[in-house]
Parts: structure tokens; C-alpha cells; sequence
């Protein structure tokens, strides 16, 4: 894990004792309703877009100077519009993220860092939900293969299964500690600057309103690059996030998770000899794994 990623970490868990507000975004701030936004009438959003095509209908001065407010406007709304049940999962998350504070970020993984590392916290954060606020709650980590149009990735965040209400049937939430970051423009314009400070850093919700903020994000961010007269990185597109929240996933628990993620080892990395242990000592070794949730680890909440 590298030194960035351990101070990003610590940054996020230093905010915490600052404001909620930073860490949720304006969903927690109570000053509007889901009234004051239309709604978009697209919460499912499209399978896919054409970033040009949805640019390039803001060429014409009066368009673009409309573009941005419109694009804050959709975003809030799509935010506003929130379930009960996210609501409810919003909120155990934020407790989650306060008992790691309390408690402080310690790896559990082979390659330590006195930060800790976004892999642990998920597994800290995922531990906190299904044992304590007592959710069915894993670490789905997707994959998906290079194309014409992307590059081959993968990635990894916390996901609910709800089934309280038996009319709707089972439902799924997603849980990104890192929302904010992975659409943010190292040298984007303020329009969008400003459009990706409407985010929370963590989001908690549907994967039906992920898709449409997606597609509200990836217009923007196309629409801002080109206005730079900058080029658009495929990781950066339409298709790529999708592909991170919502295609093909494999689902495990916490644990599993929080260790495997961080043990890919190079080809000629080689274990350390093991110790010597007494049978004493790894008895009660196993006894204290198999009590509690371990150490802890950090995350953020929409």
C-alpha cells in the first residue's frame, strides 16, 4: 500500500471530527426537500451514452451557459430523492465510520501501514454493518475485461442486500467510501469543480440512482475536458464506471476481503519463515479472531 493512499486515509478519518456534512454531503444538511428538485424522470438511467452526442448539444452559447446549473440541478435531485432504507443504512454507516475513528485504523492485511489502508477500512466498515447493525453486508469486488473501448479493471466496494420489505422484494445498496474521488479532475474547470463538490465523499444508495449520477458525472466531466481542450482518458468513461458498481461482481465477506485484497504478492515476493508457536499461544490466537470484528478500518457515506 503506498504512502498516499495511508494519508488520503487519515485525511478522511481527521474530517470526520470536523463535520458529517463533509463526509454525507448536503443530503444531511436538512435546509431542502426532495420538492425543491425536480425529478429527472431517469433514475434508471440509460445502459449506455454517447458523451459526445450528450455534449454536443450544449454548443450554442445560450446551451452552454444553461449546461452546468442544469447538470447541479439533476444532480441534487437525483441525490434528494433518497429510500427509507438507504436512509437507515446512510445512518449505520455514519456510526460505523465514528466507531473506527474511536477506535483507530490498524491493517490487518500482510503489508501494514500505521495509516491503514481503503481495503482494511472496507472490511472494517463491513464487519460494523452485518455484525452490529445487523445487515446482510459483503465486499462485492468487480471485474471486467478490456474492449474496444476501455481497458480491463477491477474494483471494490461494500454492497447491503435488503429483503425487510417483501412487496419490493430484495434490494440492493451500494456503499462507496471514496465516491467523490473517482470522478474528481486533477486540473478540471470550476463549473465542474463545483458540480463534484455536490458529492458526498461516501455514497449509500440504490444502484439504479448510481447509474444515473454516473451518467449526469460522465457527461459532465466530458464536457469540461473538452472545453479544456483536454483528452478524455477510456477510464474516464461512460462504460468504465459503470463497470465498477454495476457489472459482473464477486461477492465475499469482510474479512476474506480486507486480507486477499492486499496480499496479491509479485511473482518473487517470498513469505517470511514462520514462527514458532506454542500450541497455547495459537489457541488462543484462534479464540480471539473468531470473537470479534478484529481492527479497525475507515471509509466515507453519501
Amino acid at each position: 500500500m503506498d504512502r498516499q493512499n495511508s494519508d488520503d486515509i487519515m485525511r478522511f478519518l481527521e474530517g470526520m471530527a470536523s463535520s458529517d456534512d463533509v463526509l454525507f454531503g448536503f443530503l444531511d444538511e436538512g435546509n431542502h426537500s426532495p420538492e425543491d428538485f425536480p425529478d429527472n424522470g431517469n433514475l434508471n438511467g440509460d445502459s449506455d451514452i454517447d458523451e459526445e452526442s450528450e455534449v454536443n448539444k450544449n454548443c450554442n452559447s445560450e446551451e452552454n451557459k444553461a449546461f452546468w446549473p442544469e447538470q447541479e440541478q439533476l444532480l441534487q435531485g437525483t441525490l434528494y430523492r433518497t429510500s427509507s432504507i438507504e436512509t437507515k443504512i446512510r445512518q449505520a454507516t455514519k456510526e460505523a465510520l465514528k466507531q473506527v475513528k474511536s477506535k483507530g485504523l490498524h491493517c490487518i492485511c500482510r503489508r501494514p501501514d500505521n495509516g491503514g489502508c481503503r481495503s482494511c477500512l472496507r472490511g472494517e466498515i463491513s464487519r460494523y454493518l452485518r455484525d452490529v447493525a445487523g445487515y446482510d453486508c459483503v465486499i462485492s469486488k468487480s471485474k471486467w475485461r478490456s474492449s474496444q473501448d476501455i481497458p480491463a479493471g477491477e474494483h471494490e466496494y461494500i454492497e447491503i442486500v435488503d429483503r425487510s420489505d417483501s412487496k419490493k422484494g430484495e434490494m440492493r445498496v451500494v456503499i462507496e467510501l471514496s465516491f467523490r474521488a473517482e470522478f474528481e479532475i486533477a486540473k478540471g474547470g470550476e463549473d465542474y469543480k463545483k458540480l463534484i463538490g455536490r458529492l458526498p465523499e461516501v455514497y449509500v444508495g440504490k444502484p439504479e440512482r448510481l447509474r444515473s449520477l454516473i451518467k449526469i458525472l460522465c457527461i459532465a466531466g466530458k464536457k469540461c475536458l473538452r472545453d479544456k481542450k483536454m483528452y478524455m482518458g477510456p477510464w474516464r468513461k461512460h462504460k468504465y464506471m459503470q463497470a465498477k458498481w454495476l457489472g459482473t461482481c464477486d461477492r465475499s465477506n469482510s474479512l476474506d476481503a480486507a486480507v486477499v485484497s492486499e496480499t496479491s504478492e509479485p511473482e518473487n515476493w517470498v513469505p517470511p519463515a514462520k514462527p514458532r508457536v506454542s500450541r497455547l499461544n495459537h489457541d488462543g490466537l484462534l479464540g480471539s479472531l473468531s470473537t470479534g470484528m478484529g481492527r479497525p478500518t475507515a471509509v466515507t457515506v453519501v
